[in-house]
């Protein structure tokens, strides 16, 4: 398996593999010395599981965050949505193919995550495990930033969102900035999870 991701990778000349472990212990070791732009974690290692490799490495008390994409088999694994709580950039399916592997690395680099509406809106509605619960908005969200959070858990592009909202794609982003700001979380897929556990999902624009 790794064999296969590696060569994958390595056939775009915009990425480079400098590193690669065979369980999650040494995933950690290495991340600490190689210090990689993305770390694609498998959710289940000998050592340590995925869940906690990405909480080392992407987590709150990362002092030095690494960007985490995690690989795995099923599509409905429960493990996947507290990964994605501990601050993974995205996930990708063994099965999907090597477009959204390459994908889901690039937008990592980019701070941005890949959601596939097929795959990512199935885990967050059906998780078998629900996770502790959520802290609290550092600030309210404005009635438009939730209805923009819903449409992030629903996989949806800025663009998407813009022509849903009526407004420009530079106004979403904008509106993402700040209800990053206020959840406390990094990304698209942090927007996601506070989303579907607040209920925000389920909202429609009015």
């Amino acid at each position: 398996m790794r064999r296969g991701v590696r060569t994958i990778l390595e056939s775009h000349p915009d990425i480079e593999v400098v590193g690669e472990a065979a369980d999650g212990v040494e995933a950690l070791r290495l991340a600490g010395r190689l210090r990689p732009d993305v770390a694609l974690v498998d959710i289940r290692m000998p050592g340590l599981d995925g869940l906690e490799v990405t909480r080392r490495l992407a987590g709150p008390e990362a002092a030095e965050p690494v960007k985490v994409v995690i690989l795995t088999t099923f599509d409905l694994d429960e493990y996947v949505y507290p990964a994605l709580r501990y601050g993974a950039s995205g996930f990708v399916l063994k099965r999907s193919g090597p477009a959204l592997l390459v994908e889901a690395v690039r937008a990592a680099v980019s701070g941005d995550s890949l959601i596939s509406p097929s795959i990512t809106v199935r885990l967050l509605r059906h998780v078998a495990e629900p996770a502790p619960a959520l802290e609290p908005p550092h600030e309210p969200l404005t009635e438009r930033e939730r209805q923009i959070a819903g449409q992030v858990a629903q996989g949806k592009s800025n663009a998407d969102i813009a022509a849903e909202l009526f407004i420009s794609p530079g106004t979403v982003k904008t509106h993402l900035a700040n209800i990053q700001r206020k959840l406390g979380v990094g990304n698209r897929v942090g927007v996601a999870v506070y989303a579907w556990e607040l209920g925000y999902a389920s909202q429609r624009p009015r």
